[in-house]
């Protein structure tokens, strides 16, 4: 339990960013890297702070911490980098990794409904994967088993990658200064609220459609 506990508390970006800090110093960056690169390519990274921990990133750098220019080059190498070998894994073993329906996961039924969702949507769903927690870890590895042609991913994916890292990390970056001035405050104390908000705001989107879709679904199953 005591593990547990450690783990979520390092977890939380700020202490995240100055324990990193504190062992890498100027290699801090390489290790923010590795932290996005997990959080984007493993599927065991599924855990790892990601919306949050660029918005505090920005933070930081505002707070002359970090360099705003090495922060954005470290985060969009690790997306890049990570949406590849997710894409790669799921290419190349995806039969191995969806052949069991009963999985909680990996069910052979979700890559086919992926490749449907991909011929009527588009590629755009690349780009909007990556602004919703789990769903941007695991995407690339459904997307690869539903092969979609690489080129045609890795577009669309650089071009996700520089939408998610530049919106977060300039959004703590700059805004956190006004709304600082705004409300006298200083946002560094108070990173717990901003985690809340912004995790808030990127389960949005996701619970918006599970609603839309819930209830205009209602009146065809009662007519049905």
């Amino acid at each position: 339990m005591e593990s547990i506990t450690d783990l979520i508390h390092y977890l939380n970006p700020k202490v995240l960013i100055d324990t990193l800090l504190a062992i890498f110093g100027n290699w801090v960056y390489v290790a923010l890297w590795f932290v996005i690169f997990a959080e984007t390519g493993l599927a065991v990274g599924f855990f790892l702070p990601g919306d949050s921990l660029l918005v505090v990133s920005g933070l930081f750098a505002a707070a002359n911490k970090l360099n705003i220019w090495l922060v954005l080059i470290a985060f969009f190498l690790g997306s890049a980098i990570g949406d590849s070998t997710g894409y790669w894994t799921g290419r190349t073993l995806g039969h191995k990794l969806f052949n069991r329906e009963d999985s909680f996961i990996f069910k052979p039924s979700r890559v086919q409904k992926a490749h449907a969702f991909f011929e009527k949507y588009g590629a755009k769903t690349v780009i909007l994967a990556r602004f919703v927690p789990i769903v941007r870890t695991f995407a690339p590895l459904v997307i690869g088993a539903a092969e979609m042609p690489y080129t045609k991913f890795l577009t669309y994916s650089l071009l996700g990658g520089l939408l998610w890292i530049n919106s977060m990390v300039l959004a703590g970056y700059f805004l956190g200064g006004v709304i600082e001035r705004a409300l006298g405050i200083k946002l560094e104390d108070h990173i717990e609220k901003v985690v809340i908000v912004v995790v808030f705001l990127s389960l949005l989107p996701p619970i918006i459609e599970y609603l839309k879709h819930r209830y205009a679904n209602k009146p065809a199953a009662g007519e049905a």
